[in-house]
């Protein structure tokens, strides 16, 4: 199980933080392979960014074990890079120590890194100005917040990211080793072969915008884990205490281990009340109702708890409304 490589992982952290690590690598010829796979992928990916943008390819560094894999890929393949994280206001502490400790380290060895701070309607915004912005809660049907605070970085860049296949069967349909970065679907060309005949189409497509690299989209979470474990990488330290996904405290697609999150760092919770708070005093200020009461009806509600008085769904949003009308129009069109 993960939680069996956690165990054995936590001294391997503390040795690497000291650095007293020999270097002998542990990779079995699978391992290998794929590690090869990612550096080919990775230096193809180096050669498009040149020749299309004249700049080096960007890592994107969410502060979790995947990204940590990517950066260590595009180190061996011995190419130009930078790196570049996407501040959500949502991550744990631990996160931001991490990301702080790791672009430090970075900076002593040459590497450009780059916190990218979130704006929205050219406002700078955290999670908690966002949601009474939007006039209701992120969702997992509605995750605005990922489209704000996470995916905003990189634009005009051909980027790197840690996105695999074995995360979600949605990503197995609709991302590829190689992507561009479009809102319009139909527009969107994926590769998710290293010798896809459409290569050429996706080297020279003139569309404008990020392109994205994804070299471990097809490991597995064993295959992740063995790597960590072999080449002792230096990985966020909430993994050690039990994580397994590490993202935004309280994100919807966490389900029910919201709750343990919110049991381990409580600030956020009353940070999400009092963020559903002003997002009531806003809706009411405009003139509507709700079903509500309180904020902590909201957060009752948002965090799935049965027999909550006031129930509502996302139709009850006019905002969601209106802004999933506009969706299903582009879809027709």
């Amino acid at each position: 199980t993960n939680q069996r490589f956690f165990c054995a992982h936590k001294q391997d952290q503390k040795e690497r933080r000291r650095g007293s690590w020999p270097g002998k690598r542990y990779l079995t010829p699978f391992c290998m392979d794929l590690e090869q796979k990612a550096i080919e992928r990775v230096k193809a990916a180096s050669q498009m960014s040149f020749t299309l943008y004249g700049s080096p390819l960007v890592v994107t560094d969410s502060g979790g074990k995947d990204s940590c894999v990517c950066r260590e890929i595009v180190r061996r393949a011995g190419i130009p890079y930078e790196v570049q994280h996407n501040l959500t206001t949502a991550d744990a502490p631990q996160t931001i120590y991490h990301i702080r400790e790791s672009f430090k380290r970075l900076e002593q060895e040459g590497i450009s890194c780059q916190i990218n701070y979130p704006f929205y309607k050219e406002r700078r915004v955290t999670m908690w100005t966002l949601i009474p912005i939007k006039k209701f809660p992120p969702t997992r049907l509605q995750r605005y917040c990922c489209q704000i605070l996470k995916e905003t970085g990189g634009q005009g860049r051909f980027i790197i990211t840690g996105v695999r296949w074995a995360e979600s069967v949605k990503r197995k349909n609709n991302r590829g080793i190689y992507e561009t970065f479009t809102a319009d679907p139909s527009k969107k060309i994926i590769l998710n072969n290293d010798n896809d005949e459409r290569r050429q189409l996706f080297e020279n497509c003139s569309l404008k915008g990020k392109r994205i690299c994804n070299p471990i989209v097809d490991w597995t979470d064993r295959d992740v884990w063995d790597y960590v474990q072999s080449e002792k990488l230096f990985i966020n330290p909430l993994y050690d205490m039990g994580f397994f996904r590490v993202g935004c405290i309280g994100c919807p697609m966490a389900g029910k281990i919201r709750w343990r999150e919110f049991s381990m760092f409580p600030t956020y919770q009353h940070a999400y009340i009092r963020a559903f708070g002003r997002m009531l005093d806003v809706i009411h200020a405009s003139g509507l109702k709700t079903r509500w009461k309180t904020a902590e009806d909201v957060f009752s509600w948002w965090m799935e708890e049965e027999q909550v008085e006031g129930q509502m769904n996302l139709m009850d949003f006019e905002e969601w409304r209106a802004e999933n009308a506009n969706r299903k129009a582009s879809w027709k069109q």
